[in-house]
């Protein structure tokens, strides 16, 4: 049994120490359900290893505090250590504990000033079609029914505001295939990749503000294919780019920027995902920034809080884990941090509301 009443750093260890690498979080997930299942104040449902714990004490607003319990694959950095104020292993930053200063408030706030429904879910550091927020948000949307979400991502204890939107695309050239004795007779479609490797290296980045925090956009190559054999001018060559875009933009019209960019050569897109506005101007996402303290920034990536601007839920970034530490062999997470970030929330869930 999961023990919820021990100091927030502890728990974390206790969970780190569970291992839980992505599409093995049953273990984990099994006690997660365990302990909530205890408090008589929550009810809790579950969807394959996403456990969702909510209070139903009418009040007019409900907030999600949302944390995955699945890690990268372990590197030999389990268990878990302390070493003066910094706790080491898998997943401590990224983000067991933010897990457990959300475990912490499911424990020790029995009437929140919000309703509140608490997520730990499972596969995010995986493909998206296996993340457990798609499964429940098409399965079961109205788990996550909310006014504002909190996802407990790496911040170092600051807030990050909504999240940029990727996109990736071939940029494909083609020529004429020829025996490289005789190239005069081809055409090569690598030599072309160079006006495509000119205009990125022309290119200016975008660095809009949106809802107050500016972000800071970039379009780059991140892969380059091509090639027949040694003896042969090749017919098609492409670059992969990938452009990280702010959230002042859907995706559609990031695609067309791309287009834009490109114009002149066949460009496919391969993949993308919506970015989420900050959504700070909302009157509880302001509550919280009051309540947490600090001064919001941008988040330079993609979140889950995207999922939640799917359904019209403003979200923000924000715990304890460093996220330049994120999946590193020597991860580690400041108790320091922890138990600042719990404070700061259960700050926020017992201040009474105006």
């Amino acid at each position: 049994m999961l023990d919820l009443t021990q100091d927030v750093g502890a728990l974390t260890a206790a969970i780190v120490d569970i291992e839980s690498v992505s599409g093995d979080e049953k273990f984990l997930a099994d006690t997660v359900e365990q302990a909530l299942r205890a408090l008589p104040h929550l009810t809790v449902d579950r969807s394959g290893e996403t456990v969702v714990a909510r209070t139903f004490l009418g009040r007019p607003e409900r907030v999600v505090i949302a944390g995955h319990l699945d890690t990268v694959p372990v590197a030999g950095n389990l268990p878990s250590r302390i070493e003066g104020d910094l706790l080491y292993g898998c997943g401590t930053s990224d983000m067991k504990a933010g897990v457990a200063v959300a475990l912490k408030l499911a424990a020790l706030v029995p009437e929140p000033n919000r309703d509140v429904t608490y997520v730990f879910y499972d596969c995010e550091e995986i493909e998206a079609e296996r993340n457990g927020l798609t499964r429940v948000s098409r399965d079961h949307p109205d788990w996550l029914a909310a006014d504002f979400a909190v996802l407990m991502e790496p911040t170092d204890g600051v807030i990050e505001g909504g999240c940029q939107g990727t996109l990736r695309a071939d940029i494909i050239t083609r020529g004429k295939r020829a025996h490289s004795a005789r190239s005069w007779l081809g055409v090569n479609a690598i030599h072309a990749v160079g006006e495509v490797l000119a205009r990125l290296n022309a290119y200016e980045a975008r660095r809009p503000v949106v809802d107050g925090l500016e972000y800071h956009e970039g379009l780059n190559a991140v892969a380059v294919r091509g090639g027949v054999a040694g003896n042969v001018i090749p017919d098609e060559a492409g670059v992969m780019v990938n452009y990280r875009f702010a959230p002042d933009l859907s995706l559609e019209q990031a695609e067309q920027h791309v287009r834009e960019v490109f114009d002149g050569f066949e460009v496919v897109i391969t993949d993308g995902a919506p970015a989420a506005r900050p959504g700070l101007t909302h009157p509880v996402a302001a509550a919280f920034v009051a309540a947490v303290g600090g001064i919001p920034r941008a988040k330079l990536g993609w979140t889950d809080v995207a999922r939640f601007s799917a359904l019209d839920i403003p979200a923000v970034n924000y715990g304890p884990g460093d996220p330049n530490l994120a999946h590193q062999q020597g991860e580690y997470a400041s108790l320091t941090k922890i138990a600042e970030s719990e404070l700061g929330m259960l700050n926020w869930l017992t201040t009474p509301t105006i």
